[in-house]
């Protein structure tokens, strides 16, 4: 048996890495495969992780189970920069001799590389796949476009309020259980301790924005037969976006400090001991863990509009998909449920912290790991996504919603303005993108 290869990335990779994340590579090539070849070599590209070694140890269990049931049959596993991600993948799409037969990819790029004609539909083989019938509806709906599936969700990511367990006890107070109350509750924290923001935000922090727009009823786009139109000006996505804003104040996290951080940021200005409250991922839970902050903090779904209620929270992460020009069209999708599979699911949150994509393994890992529920009860509460659209990628890239908080905080625009100029900028990116 021939262990996965650990590939480095090609000096190539280092060129591009000037470009920017979405540029654009030429019209694709026809990439249809020619055949089906049941033997030979699979390459795989997946994202280089930060201490990536536990990952390489589960996904090297994960090949060679794949390869004991399919004799002949090889898998070769090349670690990409996930900074340089979108310039190799669209080149991959475009050269499809050497192009891998399987990628990793983000979940917000999924519309993009159908659009390229990247990626294959497995619509049929996922029905047909009895672990599937666990996925998450919301991490399903990441690898469907246009009611097809293209791909497998690997792991889902999603934030909730991280607070300071000692400040909150010290001033007598419980953790927020509504919006309104987590405003009142940060600005209440930060006039009897004005060194500490009460709650850290980021006007460049569209996934933590996202869940308070999602709150109010209101939308980021609205789809109707495959086309989408910008929502984020409606009234209840302002009410949403007056809420977020409303915490850009000298009350709490003033504007001149608070405006351009993003959600690192924040989760940092947390860790460090900055703030009482931010709203961090389950994937922000080791770098809080190694801060000053480790046994002084605890994390509860983010309250939504109503008492009692959980905001929507974004569903990140990412799956894997096989390219449409592989060859070995069946040995890859099968190798994609090896990679997917609950059992491997699993070993990547012991090793990773990953957030399993079925309801079954993640209610087993929040038993293991008690960090874990506060997450799970948020997606369980309904988490959302992006629009399914290629224009998305344009949209994110171009910083809309981010320049659209900024011009609010900052005074040059109000929310009616600044969101109906936002909504301008959204549609032209859908139109772009057809």
């Amino acid at each position: 048996m021939k262990l996965s290869a650990r590939i480095a990335a090609p000096a190539a990779a280092l060129v591009l890495a000037g470009l920017t994340a979405t540029a654009c590579a030429p019209q694709t090539s026809d990439t249809g495969a020619k055949g089906d070849e049941k033997t030979g070599t699979l390459r795989v590209w997946l994202f280089q992780e930060v201490g990536n070694k536990p990952k390489e140890q589960v996904v090297d269990a994960a090949v060679a189970d794949f390869e004991k049931t399919h004799k002949g049959a090889e898998a070769e596993i090349e670690y990409i920069p996930v900074d340089t991600r979108a310039q190799r993948i669209k080149a991959a799409f475009n050269d499809p001799k050497s192009a891998p037969d399987l990628i990793e990819y983000g979940n917000t790029d999924t519309a993009g590389y159908v659009k390229d004609g990247g990626l294959a539909d497995v619509t049929k083989e996922f029905a047909a796949w009895d672990e599937a019938k666990d996925t998450d509806p919301t991490a399903k709906q990441s690898v469907t476009v246009g009611g097809k599936v293209y791909g497998a969700p690997l792991f889902v990511g999603v934030r909730a309020l991280y607070y300071r367990t000692d400040i909150f006890k010290d001033l007598g107070i419980e953790p927020p259980k509504s919006q309104a109350e987590l405003v009142s509750t940060a600005e209440k924290i930060h006039k009897k301790k004005p060194e500490l923001y009460g709650l850290a935000v980021g006007g460049a922090y569209t996934y933590g924005a996202m869940p308070f727009i999602w709150a109010n009823g209101g939308e980021l786009a609205d789809e109707s037969g495959g086309t989408y139109k910008a929502a984020i000006n409606s009234d209840r996505a302002r009410k949403g976006i007056e809420a977020y804003t409303s915490l850009f104040s000298d009350s709490n996290c003033p504007a001149a400090k608070c405006a351009a951080m993003g959600g690192n940021a924040t989760v940092t200005a947390f860790a460090s001991g900055k703030a009482a409250m931010a709203i961090g991922g389950d994937f922000s839970h080791a770098a809080v863990e190694a801060g000053s902050v480790k046994g002084k903090y605890a994390v509860v779904p983010l309250p939504g509009a109503s008492e009692g209620s959980i905001a929507p929270a974004f569903a990140g992460g990412n799956n894997i998909g096989v390219l449409k020009s592989s060859s070995h069209r069946t040995l890859a999708v099968d190798l994609m449920k090896s990679l997917t599979g609950k059992q491997t699911q699993e070993k990547l949150f012991d090793a990773m912290g990953f957030l399993p994509t079925y309801t079954d393994v993640r209610a087993t890992v929040a038993q293991k790991e008690p960090f874990v529920e506060p997450f799970v009860k948020t997606l369980g509460a309904g988490a959302k996504f992006v629009p399914a659209s290629p224009g998305w990628g344009q949209i994110d890239s171009s910083l809309i919603l981010p320049t659209m908080f900024q011009e609010i905080v900052s005074g040059r625009k109000d929310v009616a303005q600044a969101s109906d100029d936002a909504a301008k900028k959204m549609d032209a990116a859908f139109a772009d993108a057809g």
